[in-house]
């Protein structure tokens, strides 16, 4: 059971202690390449990651499962996408709640205004605005798409 004080590092360790216990492979494969990937990074930075930077890893591993996921289902690999899919599930677990699609219209709507956005070259403008607000809580290729629709490009 997670307690408060609980980092999301130690949540990992915890987690991956329970999916040893359990036999689920998955959810252990999965954990472990998280636990790698937040000791590696721990180590090129040289102190303890912050709750925010273990869920930029995560963030990461996530991003790493879609493409993935991408790719086997390109090359015929539906077994290999079930389980990428179950690895991302897993992950998932250690991001913040993503924004909704009212949320994120909302968002677009305040950077057009604040940036003076009016034409498909003012996409950089608009879309820095919105991820930094996003903090994020949202997959930039769909706000990209959106910014696109609305700027005529």
């Amino acid at each position: 059971m997670a307690t408060e004080s609980e980092t999301l590092k130690e949540r990992v360790a915890r987690e991956m202690r329970e999916a040893m216990k359990g036999r689920e492979k998955v959810r252990l494969s999965a954990l472990r390449l998280l636990s790698a990937s937040i000791r590696s990074r721990e180590v090129e930075l040289g102190h303890p990651l912050s709750d925010a930077e273990v869920e930029d890893m995560a963030r990461r591993e996530v991003k790493r499962r879609r493409e993935a996921i991408d790719a086997y289902d390109k090359a015929g690999r539906p077994d290999r996408s079930a389980q990428e899919r179950e690895e991302q599930t897993v992950l998932e677990a250690y991001l913040p709640s993503a924004l909704s699609e009212q949320e994120v219209s909302a968002l677009i709507d305040e950077a057009l205004g604040a940036t003076g956005a009016s034409g498909p070259g003012d996409l950089g403008k608009v879309m820095g605005y919105v991820m930094t607000k996003a903090g994020g809580r949202v997959d930039g290729g769909v706000v990209q798409q959106l910014v696109r629709a609305r700027l005529g490009g």
